[in-house]
């Protein structure tokens, strides 16, 4: 157990997932026996995102190093909302909306943990079964005495705001129950670290100061990076917002391209970040990242481990062939309609009816805006490089038929190799 755990951190640092420990030494001492660690996810929407992987990988990966882990999914603290960089105050949803994201995350959280394992399964927590029979002079009493105002005024999210446009006490009040989560995990499970990110460091070390302050005990914190793209932007946010786990908020298709699409200077970042891929298959691909760059392979393994562990290994295959076939690689007739309809979701798209002629391919290409004009799309069809559900477009008074259509639905035109555009087929 020494052995594997002393590796453990030294993986965790060689890919980049350790930002702050409160003494390394200590715990890489106590990382000799298996300890309990938790981290926590509130529900602030109806589904986590992929910028939530990180810190859940990393509860994963010590998991697998024999570790006993303890998701929090924070119905209390999901009712409150910890408080963010921004100076405005977060919505408060009602408990009926809370309870219902908390159901669906914890079915979310459970993907990525073995609840089952003999030796140290995961146990799902949620903070609202020692929140909500807590009333408010025992709340105030036996955990509010023990935090000096001047340290809660001092944490960073808490005096940005002040020095803005202020705080509500509902929001300042946040580490206090962040705090006490800490608390009554170490009660309850022994537990005797907490993870999160960078921005958590100060809420996870007000918990290790009230475990001190009540019980006379200790523990450890360790927070993990912010994950930023190497232009310095958000990771984790497209044009259309953010990346869902959810299969209906962020398509599987739409999932899988998102990492097929990584640039090609952080894709070795994200594989370290979130691939399950030993240290040595990694450096592996890397070298055959840097020597063949145009293969994308990096980009194609981690496409598929994060689509097969988020939604499945089958979904992935269908994906990815998907993929393929809309840039003639792959046979269309092989999709179904689930998966072609979430494949074109993101394509440049025009209707037509069912019950009028249909138009021409020159047409149709013009009205989804791929070519600037019909002029432009029949010079297209001169050089051959027109095509229609893969097949080359013979003429330029070429006219769609409602046996084009593919699930009897949607029809796919393509420009060269790369430029498409879809077509829907209504009553």
């Amino acid at each position: 157990m020494s052995t594997i755990n002393n590796e453990l951190l030294d993986d965790l640092k060689w890919r980049g997932l350790i930002a702050q420990t409160t003494d390394e030494a200590a715990l890489r001492e106590a990382l000799k026996k298996p300890i309990t660690l938790y981290i926590g996810f509130d529900p602030t929407a109806p589904s986590i995102h992929v910028g939530n992987l990180v810190v859940l990988f990393v509860l994963r990966r010590f998991q697998l190093a024999g570790h006993n882990p303890l998701p929090l999914v924070g119905g209390a603290t999901g009712l409150v909302g910890d408080p963010s960089g921004k100076n405005e105050e977060r919505s408060l949803n009602t408990t009926e909306v809370v309870e219902q994201w908390v159901s669906r995350i914890r079915s979310q959280l459970s993907k990525f943990m073995d609840f089952d394992s003999k030796v140290n399964p995961a146990v799902m927590v949620n903070n609202l079964d020692w929140t909500a029979p807590l009333s408010a002079i025992d709340f105030l009493r036996e955990i509010g005495k023990h935090f000096p105002l001047s340290q809660m005024l001092a944490k960073d999210a808490v005096s940005s705001r002040l020095n803005k446009d202020g705080i509500s006490y509902t929001e300042f009040s946040y580490q206090v129950l962040q705090a006490m989560d800490y608390l009554e995990l170490y009660r309850r499970y022994n537990c005797t670290l907490q993870l999160g990110g960078s921005d958590q460091w100060g809420n996870i070390t007000a918990g290790l100061d009230l475990i001190r302050r009540v019980e006379g005990g200790s523990g450890h914190a360790m927070t993990i990076p912010l994950l930023t793209k190497s232009d310095g932007t958000k990771f984790g946010k497209t044009a259309g917002g953010a990346v869902w786990l959810d299969p209906e908020m962020t398509s599987p298709y739409a999932f899988f391209q998102y990492w097929l699409n990584s640039d090609d200077a952080d894709v070795i970042n994200f594989t370290k970040v979130f691939s399950f891929k030993s240290r040595q298959e990694i450096e592996a691909l890397e070298q055959r990242h840097k020597e063949n760059p145009g293969a994308r392979e990096a980009h194609r393994e981690l496409a598929r481990e994060l689509t097969s562990l988020v939604h499945s290994p089958e979904i992935a295959q269908r994906v990815e062939v998907a993929a393929r076939a809309l840039f003639g690689q792959a046979d269309l007739s092989e999709l179904d309609e689930a998966t072609l309809a979430s494949a074109i979701a993101e394509l440049p798209r025009t209707t037509v009816s069912m019950s009028a002629e249909l138009p021409t391919w020159v047409d149709l290409l013009a009205e989804t805006g791929v070519v600037d004009s019909k002029s432009a799309a029949r010079r297209i069809i001169k050089e051959s490089g027109a095509y229609l559900n893969n097949e080359k477009v013979p003429s330029e008074d070429f006219r769609l038929e409602k046996n084009h259509f593919l699930c009897g639905k949607y029809a796919l035109l393509r420009k060269g190799k790369r430029d498409i555009a879809a077509v829907e087929l209504i009553a």
